[in-house]
């Protein structure tokens, strides 16, 4: 039986990114977004006519705990077993705005998507994972956690975002310690600058960012450079190592003279 993952946000951009590398690795993929407009159903029958795996899309907001544990439950229904729980849905603030001027409304906002939605994701699935762990000894799971740069890099026109991220830092942190106990490893990945519809709008910025040596590596990242090391967790070529950070920005988080 093929193992089954979950990526939530897998809808477009890092997301779809993801899913369509695990398919390829031949991984049953369930993912969900909060999307109407695309034909789902017919990216599924893509991906299981592609690479010969299952896939299913599930409509679900993951800051709603109903919306939470019905989607489990579908997952399980459709597939028997939860392997992989890979957090990447998030959003970056609707209006850049300087800390002095952010609206307390943006930052309840980013902190409900992007760390209070996948903290509880995690802990429903963890739950999970712990039962079948009781009854079935050589089950396999992991949880790979999108984070960002800035977690760590400052931008003070986006201030709610850097928070939150740094908050899903702690986050693989503190479930890599609990999950540990029954030998599930957790994994968190930092995106540099990747071209999605997220960051469409400051292209021509970071164009010139780049061009001026923001990264080591002169180019924008993309979505297939993050899904490689989601696929790198999932397969357990970290195998005796949890809680690591991977940075994916071409080499930007180093710090130069």
């Amino acid at each position: 039986m093929a193992y089954t993952a979950l990526v939530t946000g897998g809808a477009r951009g890092i997301g779809a990114g993801i899913v369509e590398k695990l398919a390829q690795e031949g991984w049953n993929v369930a993912f969900c977004d909060l999307g109407e407009e695309q034909d789902y159903e017919g990216r599924c029958r893509e991906l299981a006519d592609k690479y010969g795996v299952r896939a299913l899309y599930i409509k679900c907001d993951i800051t709603d705990d109903a919306a939470r544990r019905a989607m489990l439950d579908r997952i399980l229904a459709v597939f028997g077993e939860l392997n992989a729980l890979v957090n990447n849905a998030g959003v970056a603030p609707n209006v850049r705005a300087d800390i002095l001027e952010m609206p307390e409304s943006s930052y309840d906002r980013l902190m409900k998507i992007n760390l209070k939605g996948p903290f509880f994701l995690t802990q429903l699935v963890a739950n999970y994972m712990f039962k079948v762990k009781e009854t079935k000894p050589d089950y396999y799971g992991v949880v790979v956690n999108i984070a960002s740069c800035s977690a760590t890099v400052v931008s003070i026109n986006r201030g709610e975002y850097c928070l939150s991220k740094a908050g899903v830092a702690m986050a693989t942190r503190l479930w890599a310690v609990k999950l540990a106990q029954i030998g599930v490893n957790v994994y968190e990945i930092r995106p540099g600058v990747i071209k999605t519809d997220m960051t469409s709008t400051v292209t021509a910025k970071y164009d010139k960012l780049i061009s001026e040596g923001l990264t080591l590596q002169p180019r924008w990242g993309y979505p297939e450079d993050i899904a490689k090391a989601v696929a790198m967790f999932l397969r357990g070529d970290l195998g005796y190592s949890t809680g690591q950070v991977i940075d994916v920005g071409g080499g930007m988080e180093i710090g130069r003279l």
